[in-house]
C-alpha cells in the first residue's frame, strides 16, 4: 500500500472520494447560485396573486400549494447552502407561522445582490459588515413605521382581529379571505384564554370534509370526529361522559393462568360469571351518572350489548391525541381500565350527535358554556388538494392570531413598508463612508423585490409601479402601497391591508442572518457519502418478477 503513488496537497489528507471546493468562484458563487435557484422557486408564489406549485414528493404524494413552507419542506433540498435558507424559512414558520416566503425570497435577493458586489471586487466580509449595519438600521426604521395606537388591542374584538389576519390569509387564498378570516376569527376568539399570551394553537382544530364549497364551512364549539358511534344511540344531550383509554371489554387478567374445566356446567358457569362481571362493570358506570362511554381501544361485543341495555352511547376514538383533546373539551379524566368512575373523573357535554356531512358520518361534540377549550373549523371543498390548501390558510390565520396575542403592532402592508425601508436605508447608505456603503445600498435595493414580485405576479408593469411608489414615498406618503385589483398605488389604510410588525421583523432578520451565513463560507469540503448497498427499484405494476 505504501509503495503506491502518494497524492499531494489536500488529497493526501482526506479519504478517497471526497470533494473539496474553495475560493470565490467554486464555493461562494456556487452557493449563491443554489440559493438564487431556491428563492426563484418560492418568489413566484409570493403575495395574493402568487402562483401555485405542484410538488410531488418521494412518496408520490401530490401537493398543490403556494405556501412556501410546504414547498421547501417537500422539495428535499440537497445543497448545503440552500438548506440554510430552508432552515431560515422553517424557523420563521415555527416562530410566527407566516412569512416563510418573504424570508426565503428576500435572502435569495440579498445573495443575488451580493454576487454583483463580489464581481465588482468587494470582499465577502465587507458585504457582511454592510448587511449587518443595514439590518440594524432596518429594525430601527421598522419600529418607526408601526401604526399609531396598534400597540393595544382587544383580542376578542372580531373587527380588530380580522384587520390583522386578513393579509396572512389573503396571501394563501386570495378572493376567499373574508369568508375564511371570519371563520378563523370566530374559532380563535372562542378558545382564547383569559390571558391571551397563553393562546394554544392546538385548540383550534380543522376538520376537512369533501363536498360542498367554502360557503358551507362552519365553526363548531367543540370537536368533530370522523367516525360513527359504535352503538345504536346516535344523539344525546346534556350528558356526563366517562373516558376509558384502555378499551371497553372484559379485561384479561394480568397473570397468565389456565382453568381446568371438567363438565359442561362448569363451562356454563364460567361464561356466566364473565357475563355477570361485565354487566356489573357497565352498570356501575351507568349508576355513576355517565350517559356516554368513550373508549380508546376496541369495544367488546358483550360490553356493547350491556351498554345498549343501559342506554349508554358508545364512541370509539383510536388516536390518543384526539382522545386527549376530547378530554380537554369535556373536562373528563381518562381512566386506564373499565371500572366505576369517580364523579370528579366524569366530563360533561352539551350534546353529542352523529350527522352525515357529504356522505361521511361525523360525530359532533358540542360544548357551549362548559369551558372554551377546543373549537373546530369544518372546511368543505371539492377536492383533497383544495382542502389541504384551505387548511394551510387556516393554520396561517391561527398562527397569526397567536403572534398577535404576543405583539399586536401592525405596519402598512401591500409593499408600502418595504419601499419606505428601501428609501430610508438608501439614504442611510449615503452617510456611510468606506466600502460598506455599496453593500448597504444593495440591501436597500433588495427591498424592491417585494413590490416588484407582487406587481409581476398580478400581471402589472413592475417598473412603473415601483417608480410611482418611490415618488409617493418621496413626497412623504409613507403608507402608499399597491392595490393589486386595480393595479394602481393607493394608501393602504383605505385598503385595510396591514401586516404584523413581528412577522416582518423576524422574516427580515432571519433572511439577513441566512444570507450572511452563506456569504461567510469560503470552502466546502464534502466527505464521501456513506455507501450502503443501493436500493433496487421495485418493478412497476403489471411487471413480472423474472
Amino acid at each position: 500500500m505504501g509503495l503506491q503513488m502518494q497524492s499531494h496537497g489536500i488529497q493526501s489528507m482526506l479519504k478517497d472520494g471526497h470533494k473539496h471546493l474553495s475560493g470565490l468562484d467554486e464555493a461562494v458563487l456556487k452557493n449563491i447560485d443554489a440559493c438564487k435557484e431556491l428563492s426563484n422557486i418560492t418568489r413566484t408564489s409570493l403575495g395574493p396573486n402568487g402562483m401555485n406549485k405542484m410538488v410531488i414528493n418521494h412518496l408520490d404524494k401530490l401537493f398543490v400549494t403556494n405556501d412556501a413552507a410546504t414547498i421547501v419542506n417537500e422539495l428535499e433540498v440537497q445543497h448545503p447552502a440552500a438548506k440554510i435558507l430552508v432552515l431560515a424559512g422553517k424557523a420563521q414558520q415555527e416562530e410566527i407561522g407566516d412569512g416563510a416566503n418573504l424570508t426565503i425570497s428576500f435572502a435569495g435577493e440579498l445573495l443575488q445582490n451580493a454576487e454583483e458586489l463580489i464581481r465588482m471586487g468587494l470582499h465577502p466580509s465587507e458585504i457582511i459588515s454592510g448587511y449587518t449595519k443595514a439590518i440594524n438600521m432596518t429594525v430601527e426604521t421598522l419600529e418607526e413605521l408601526v401604526e399609531n395606537g396598534s400597540e393595544t388591542m382587544d383580542v376578542r374584538n372580531k373587527d380588530q382581529v380580522l384587520s390583522r389576519i386578513r393579509a396572512a390569509v389573503a396571501s394563501k387564498q386570495f378572493g376567499q379571505e373574508d369568508t375564511l378570516c371570519s371563520l378563523v376569527a370566530d374559532a380563535c376568539i372562542q378558545v382564547c384564554p383569559k390571558n391571551p399570551a397563553n393562546f394554544n394553537v392546538d385548540n383550534v382544530r380543522v376538520a376537512k370534509l369533501l363536498g360542498g364549497g367554502l360557503h358551507n364551512s362552519t365553526v363548531v364549539r367543540g370537536m368533530v370526529l370522523k367516525s360513527d358511534a359504535v352503538g345504536s344511540i346516535k344523539y344525546i344531550e346534556k350528558a356526563k361522559v366517562a373516558v376509558f383509554a384502555g378499551g371497553v371489554d372484559s379485561s384479561a387478567t394480568e397473570t397468565k393462568g389456565t382453568v381446568l374445566i371438567h363438565s359442561a356446567e362448569q363451562l356454563e358457569n364460567y361464561s356466566k360469571t364473565e357475563e355477570a362481571k361485565i354487566e356489573e362493570l357497565i352498570k356501575s358506570v351507568a349508576d355513576s351518572g355517565a350517559k356516554v362511554i368513550v373508549s380508546g381501544a376496541a369495544v367488546g361485543e358483550m360490553a356493547l350489548h350491556f351498554c345498549e341495555r343501559y342506554k349508554l352511547m358508545v364512541l370509539k376514538i383510536s388516536s390518543k391525541f384526539e382522545l386527549r383533546r376530547f378530554c380537554r373539551t369535556t373536562g373528563a379524566v381518562a381512566m386506564l381500565k373499565l371500572s366505576q368512575p369517580n364523579p370528579d373523573d366524569l366530563g360533561y357535554v352539551d350534546s353529542i350527535s352523529v350527522e352525515e356531512v357529504g356522505g361521511v358520518r361525523v360525530i359532533i361534540v358540542m360544548n357551549e358554556e362548559g369551558g372554551n377549550s377546543v373549537s373546530t373549523v369544518v372546511l368543505r371543498g371539492s377536492t383533497d388538494s383544495i382542502l389541504d390548501d384551505l387548511e394551510r390558510a387556516v393554520d396561517d390565520g391561527v398562527n397569526t392570531y397567536k403572534a398577535m396575542c404576543r405583539d399586536s403592532r401592525i405596519v402598512p402592508g401591500a409593499a408600502a413598508t418595504e419601499i419606505e425601508l428601501a428609501k430610508r436605508v438608501k439614504e442611510f447608505s449615503y452617510k456611510e463612508t468606506g466600502l460598506d456603503q455599496y453593500a448597504i445600498a444593495k440591501f436597500a435595493e433588495s427591498f424592491e423585490m417585494v413590490p416588484k414580485t407582487l406587481a409581476e405576479n398580478a400581471g402589472l408593469n413592475a417598473m412603473e409601479i415601483i417608480s410611482s411608489l418611490y415618488a409617493e414615498h418621496a413626497s412623504g406618503n409613507s403608507k402608499v402601497g399597491i392595490d393589486l385589483e386595480e393595479g394602481v398605488c393607493k394608501d393602504v389604510s383605505t385598503l385595510c391591508v396591514w401586516d404584523l410588525y413581528i412577522t416582518k421583523f423576524f422574516a427580515l432578520k432571519y433572511a439577513a442572518d441566512a444570507a450572511c451565513t452563506v456569504l461567510r463560507v469560503d470552502q466546502i469540503i464534502m466527505a464521501k457519502p456513506a455507501g450502503g448497498p443501493k436500493r433496487v427499484q421495485p418493478a412497476g405494476p403489471g411487471m413480472d418478477e423474472d
